[in-house]
């Protein structure tokens, strides 16, 4: 005990030595953005917060590291030094072919502070970086976007050996989630669902069920997340 005392009063005093910075002072006005075709631009504003500039840098990447997706997209300005309490429209470009034609595509756009060069060498600088969804929307695509989330299909499977919920998306539109609660009888179950995909399914074992009350009895409430970065409240039955 006298051991594990020393370490942390040990490791608290080393990191009093640094200084820390403020909080960071970008700030994005949206928190995702659906380029919608036939347009081949958006823009994001970003805002400094704070009188003091700051470099921005800017890219697109794969919304899963995990693929070698291609990013048909430019961004300008890469690159920004933004002065205190200044803002800047940062655009993005659609080089107008790569993508399906049959669903939407999605990315990410991340926006990181430069840390200035500061000449305390107690100064302990913090790169900040923040991420919002990049959504690519054909032309003509069936279905209604807004419709898309009311329309998904919630049935009970095994999984793991355990009560398990499926979730299918038979629309051209990601489904991106809040909250999403499984309803049964007086239980109430958080399902850890975020986003899904056009034309797929996700299953969930549902934690801390033995046995779930019969259909008619069970319900799905979730939050969809809209094109405003809204959340939508929605209610739907369950099949077996």
């Amino acid at each position: 005990m006298k051991k594990h005392l020393a370490v942390s009063a040990a490791l608290a005093g080393f990191l009093s030595l640094f200084a820390m910075p403020s909080h960071a002072g970008i700030s994005l006005g949206v928190n995702r953005v659906v380029l919608v075709a036939p347009k081949k631009e958006a823009s994001v504003l970003m805002l400094n917060d704070e009188s003091t500039p700051f470099m921005v840098q800017s890219w697109i990447e794969p919304f899963s590291a995990s693929t070698d997706q291609d990013v048909p997209f430019a961004l300008t300005p890469p690159l920004k030094r933004l002065n205190g309490n200044a803002r800047q429209q940062l655009r993005v470009l659609y080089q107008g072919a790569g993508l399906p034609a049959d669903r939407e595509s999605v990315f990410w756009l991340s926006v990181q502070e430069v840390p200035q060069k500061s000449q305390d060498e107690n100064i302990l600088q913090i790169a900040v970086r923040q991420r919002i969804k990049l959504f690519y929307r054909p032309a003509d695509l069936p279905g209604d976007v807004g419709q898309a989330p009311s329309r998904l299909k919630w049935r009970m499977v095994p999984k793991d050996g355990k009560p398990g919920l499926e979730v299918r998306n038979d629309s051209a539109f990601h489904i991106s989630f809040g909250t999403v609660n499984l309803k049964s009888g007086s239980n109430n179950y958080p399902i850890p669902a975020a986003m899904l995909p056009p034309y797929s399914s996700q299953s969930f074992a549902i934690e801390g069920a033995s046995s779930l009350a019969p259909a008619g009895a069970t319900k799905i409430e979730f939050e969809s997340i809209n094109d405003d970065g809204l959340a939508v409240l929605h209610s739907s039955n369950i099949s077996n």
